[in-house]
C-alpha cells in the first residue's frame, strides 16, 4: 500500500482496473458493472488512508455531467412534446418521490445531511447525485473543512450501499417481477408489439442476423413485360426496391424513369428481398451478375437535424419524402446510445442516428434532406471547453430561499451547458463536433475517475457509518426503489396507458438504470422496451442530479 500511497496515478488506475473487473460479476441477472465495482474497490484501497487529491474529482466530474448532457441534449428537447411529456410523468414522478422519502427517512432516523444524501443518490441508482450533493454539501453557510470533508465521505458511503440495495431492487422488478404482475411473457409480449408496429416497415431486432438476408440485388434478363417503364415497375413495388442499372447490348444504359424497357435487356434491381422477387417475375429469369451492372451499396450512419423530419414515424418519412427515400432501406435506429426497433411505427426524433443502406448518390440526397453524415473526426474543444466554463459559472449563481442557500454546482450547471451545447450542434453539425464515441469515452471515464477518488476519500469513514447505520441504509435502498416504481407502474397502466413491453422499460428509464434496462432486453429478447426507456431516461438524467444540490438545501446541516 505504500507504494499507491506515495503515486497517486498508480492509485487511481488501480481502482479503475479492479473496479471493473469486480463490476463483472455477475449473478443471474444481476451484475454490478464497473461504477459500482470501482466504488466498492477505492472505498477499500481508501481504508489504508489512499487518496488522490480532490482537484482530479472536480476536474472529472465536470467532464461527465458535460458530456451526459451533450448527449442527450438533442434527445432531451426532441422529448418536450406531448408524447415525451407524457412519459416524462414518470420522470417527475421518480425525482419528487425520492426527495420526499429521502427526507421523511433523514428526518425520522436523525440523519446528517450527507448520509441522507448518499442515500438519495443511492436508491436513485444516479452516481452524478453524488457528485452534486457534494458540491452541495460544501458550500453549505457555517460549515468547517473538516465537517465537510467527513460528510461528503457519508454521502459515499451510504450511496454505495443504497445503490447495491437498489441495482438489486430494479433489476430484479423490471426483468422479473413486473411481468409477472401484469400476467405477460415479456418476450412474447415485445414480439406482438414489435409485429404491430412493423407494419411495411419490416426489419429485425437488434443483434438479430437473418438466414435470408433482407436486402438484396439480383439481375434479371427482360423476356416480359417489354415496353414497361422503370417507373411502373418501381410503383408496383413501391419504395421496397429500385432499379439501379439496365444494360442493353454491350451498352449500359442512365437510369431514368422513363426509360422503357426491351426484351433482352438485363436489368439490376437492388432492394427487400420479397419485392425483388416480386420485380423479377415482370421482368423474368434470374441471370448470374452482369459485367458493368455491379452497382455497390453505401452504408452510412445519419443522424436527424431536420425539424420537419423529427416526429415522424419510419412510415411516414418515407411516405412524405419520397424523392429523398426512394432507393434507401434503413437497417438500425440508435438513440441515446441505445438500439431502438427500426420499425414502421418508431417515431424519429432529432438527434436519432440512422443506418441507411443504398447506392451513394441516393444516400448522399437522403443524407442532405434529413441531416448529417455522422463523422468522427476530432472533438472541437474550443466548443468544449467553452460549454464547460459556461456551466461553471452558471452553477456559480445562487438563490437564498429563507435560510437554503440553492445552487445548481459545477454538476448542474455542467449538465444544462451540455445540454444546450449538444442540442445546438444538432442544429448545425458543422461546428462543435464531439463524435459520440468520444463523448461517451469522457463520460464513462470522467465518471469513474470520480467515483474512485471519491470512493478513497470515503474509505476511512465508511466503516464506522456502516456499524451506526447496519439495516437503516439497505432498507432505504430498497424501499426508495419499490415506492416510485410501483407508482410508475400504476400511473403507467391506469393513467398513461403505456403498453406493457414499453412501460417496464420507460420505469428502468426513470430509475437512469443501464443495468435494468440491460436484464429486461435479455429477457424480452427485443429492443422494443428500449422505446420507453430511451425517453424516461433522457429526462431523468437531466432531473435527478438536480435533486443533490434541492435536497441538500432544503436539509441544510439540521437532522
Amino acid at each position: 500500500m505504500s507504494l499507491l500511497r506515495e503515486n497517486a496515478v498508480l492509485a487511481l488506475f488501480t481502482c479503475l482496473a479492479l473496479g471493473y473487473l469486480v463490476g463483472k460479476l455477475k449473478v443471474g441477472p444481476i451484475q454490478l458493472g464497473g461504477i459500482c465495482g470501482t466504488l466498492i474497490v477505492s472505498m477499500l484501497i481508501g481504508a489504508q488512508h489512499v487518496g488522490v487529491n480532490a482537484d482530479v474529482k472536480n476536474v472529472a466530474f465536470a467532464l461527465f455531467i458535460f458530456s451526459l448532457g451533450y448527449l442527450a441534449g438533442p434527445q432531451f428537447f426532441a422529448n418536450l412534446n406531448a408524447k415525451g411529456l407524457r412519459f416524462g410523468v414518470l420522470s417527475v414522478m421518480e425525482a419528487v418521490v425520492v426527495i420526499l422519502m429521502a427526507y421523511g427517512i433523514a428526518k425520522m432516523g436523525g440523519l446528517d445531511v450527507g448520509t441522507a444524501a448518499g442515500i438519495l443518490a443511492g436508491s436513485a441508482t444516479e452516481s452524478a447525485v453524488v457528485g452534486t450533493a457534494q458540491e452541495a454539501i460544501g458550500k453549505l453557510p457555517g460549515i468547517t473543512a473538516d465537517q465537510s470533508s467527513e460528510l461528503q465521505a457519508h454521502v459515499a458511503t451510504a450511496y454505495s450501499v443504497c445503490y447495491l440495495f437498489g441495482l438489486i431492487s430494479i433489476v430484479l422488478l423490471t426483468s422479473q417481477f413486473f411481468p409477472m404482475l401484469m400476467r405477460i411473457n415479456l418476450a412474447e409480449a415485445s414480439r406482438e408489439l414489435w409485429d404491430k408496429m412493423r407494419g411495411a416497415g419490416g426489419g429485425l431486432e437488434a443483434g438479430e442476423t437473418a438466414a435470408l438476408p433482407g436486402l438484396v440485388g439480383r439481375t434479371y434478363l427482360v423476356s416480359q413485360g417489354e415496353g414497361s417503364s422503370l417507373q411502373q415497375l418501381e410503383e408496383a413495388v413501391r419504395q421496397d426496391a429500385s432499379i439501379e442499372g439496365v444494360k442493353r447490348g454491350q451498352q449500359v444504359l442512365k437510369v431514368e424513369p422513363g426509360l422503357k424497357l426491351q426484351r433482352g435487356d438485363r436489368v439490376l434491381v437492388v432492394g427487400l428481398r420479397d419485392a425483388v422477387r416480386e420485380t423479377g417475375h415482370e421482368l423474368g429469369p434470374e441471370t448470374s451478375g452482369v459485367p458493368g451492372l455491379d452497382s455497390p451499396l453505401t452504408v452510412r450512419q445519419v443522424v436527424i437535424t431536420d425539424r420537419k423530419v423529427a416526429g415522424q414515424t419510419v412510415t411516414q418519412l418515407r411516405e412524405r419524402e419520397t424523392a429523398a427515400t426512394e432507393g434507401i432501406y434503413l437497417t438500425g435506429v440508435q438513440r441515446v446510445d441505445q438500439d431502438i426497433p427500426a420499425v414502421g411505427e418508431t417515431e424519429l426524433h432529432q438527434g436519432d442516428t440512422l443506418t441507411v443502406v443504398g447506392t451513394r448518390s441516393k444516400v448522399e440526397r437522403f443524407t442532405k434532406a434529413v441531416g448529417a453524415k455522422v463523422r468522427t473526426d476530432s472533438a472541437d474543444w474550443i466548443y468544449i471547453g467553452l460549454g464547460i466554463c459556461l456551466g461553471v459559472l452558471l452553477g456559480m449563481i445562487t438563490i437564498h430561499a429563507g435560510d437554503a442557500n440553492l445552487s445548481l454546482g459545477t454538476g448542474g450547471g455542467c449538465l444544462i451547458s451540455g445540454l444546450v451545447f449538444g442540442w445546438l450542434r444538432a442544429q448545425r453539425p458543422t461546428f462543435g463536433a464531439y463524435p459520440p464515441v468520444a463523448a461517451q469515452t469522457m463520460k464513462d471515464l470522467g465518471l469513474s475517475i470520480f467515483i474512485a477518488v471519491t470512493g478513497m476519500a470515503a474509505g476511512p469513514d465508511a466503516g464506522p457509518l456502516l456499524k451506526q447505520y447496519p439495516l437503516l441504509l439497505p432498507l432505504s435502498g430498497i424501499a426508495m426503489v419499490l415506492v416510485p416504481a410501483f407508482l410508475g407502474l400504476f400511473i403507467g397502466r391506469k393513467l398513461l396507458k403505456i403498453e406493457k413491453p414499453i412501460l417496464i422499460g420507460a420505469i428502468a428509464g426513470q430509475q437512469c438504470s443501464t443495468p435494468a434496462i440491460t436484464a429486461v432486453s435479455n429477457v424480452a429478447q427485443s429492443s422494443v422496451p428500449m422505446l420507453g426507456y430511451t425517453i424516461t431516461y433522457t429526462i431523468s438524467n437531466f432531473l435527478l442530479p438536480l435533486t443533490g444540490p434541492i435536497f441538500v438545501g432544503l436539509i441544510g446541516l439540521k437532522t
